[in-house]
């Protein structure tokens, strides 16, 4: 798989920690920073991510900050993409069953290293399952469309 990754300052070590990881599993991975000792806002890479998400250039996209959050919030503002903070084996699972997030968010104060692999495990291993859900992620399409032609 083509995953993109990336983080701010606070998650370098975690980062470095998950792309290893993904490349034993024969990923192919990119990283778009931060370098070791770099400090960037983390809304630049995480818009960087997510809109090489949304333009189709990687399958899915990992991006770590202090927390999560801030990288979730940021991403989602990118129309198409879906991200979502995961910090335990159910949000993991449920971010791509029920809402086929394409980006898993992770925070590096917040998630322990194994925890985090078993957790990027989880998330790439499980597909859209539809069903109930895919009338909600539609819908979230939807609005987005309807969002952009209003301010067009």
């Amino acid at each position: 798989m083509k995953i993109a990754v990336g983080c701010d300052e606070a998650a370098f070590d975690l980062k470095m920690i998950i792309v290893e990881h993904l490349k034993e599993q024969g990923h192919e991975v990119d990283d778009f920073g931060a370098e070791k000792g770099e400090v960037v806002l983390y809304p630049d890479v995480a818009y960087k991510v997510a809109d090489e998400i949304a333009n189709g250039h990687y399958e899915r996209g990992i991006l770590l900050c202090g927390t999560g959050i801030g990288m979730s919030i940021c991403a989602n503002k990118v129309p198409g993409v879906r991200a979502a903070v995961c910090h335990d084996p159910f949000s993991a699972q449920r971010a791509r069953k029920s809402n086929d997030a394409q980006i898993m968010c992770l925070g590096e104060r917040v998630v322990g290293k194994e925890l985090a692999k078993c957790l990027v495990d989880i998330w790439l291993e499980c597909e859209f399952a539809g069903g109930g859900s895919a009338p909600k992620v539609e819908r979230i399409h939807e609005l987005e469309v309807e969002h952009i032609k209003n301010f067009a």
